[in-house]
């Protein structure tokens, strides 16, 4: 079994998709949108070029995503999409470029269970933990 997280944007999925695409080196697999889709006919028109369907994948892990309807969308909260980095390095700039804009809610820096760990929301209001695990030889 896999699980994926859904995220829903506020009209700027695919905006945030490209910039996880340079961010944290994810690869978009899928941008749909939602003019010429069956969908197209069931939004309003100033949803038409907003995104039905997105998916990126990071290191063989998926995240997908939509735009929802404006009377629709609420404040992503109650979660985080947590990344694993290899190395606390890897860790702080992937936390660098995904506060860049955002909100620092802890900053990254070695704790007690990690070598590195960081949270923030990013400019688009996705809330992250950024975590390095310790090498078994730490514990």
């Amino acid at each position: 079994m896999q699980i994926n997280p859904y995220l829903q944007y506020n009209g700027n999925c695919e905006e945030a998709f490209r910039f996880y695409e340079k961010a944290i080196g994810a690869k978009i697999d899928v941008i749909m949108h939602i003019e010429g889709s069956p969908a197209a006919d069931q939004m309003p028109p100033a949803m038409a070029k907003k995104v039905l369907h997105a998916q990126l994948s990071i290191d063989g892990e998926v995240i997908m995503a939509s735009d929802c309807p404006p009377d629709y969308f609420e404040k992503m909260q109650g979660f985080s999409v947590c990344l694993q980095a290899q190395t606390p390095a890897e860790g702080k700039k992937w936390f660098d470029a995904l506060v860049e804009g955002g909100d620092a809610k802890m900053p990254f820096a070695a704790t007690f269970w990690s070598k590195g760990f960081g949270m923030c929301i990013d400019k688009f209001g996705v809330p992250w933990m950024i975590n390095t695990e310790q090498d078994s030889t730490d514990q």
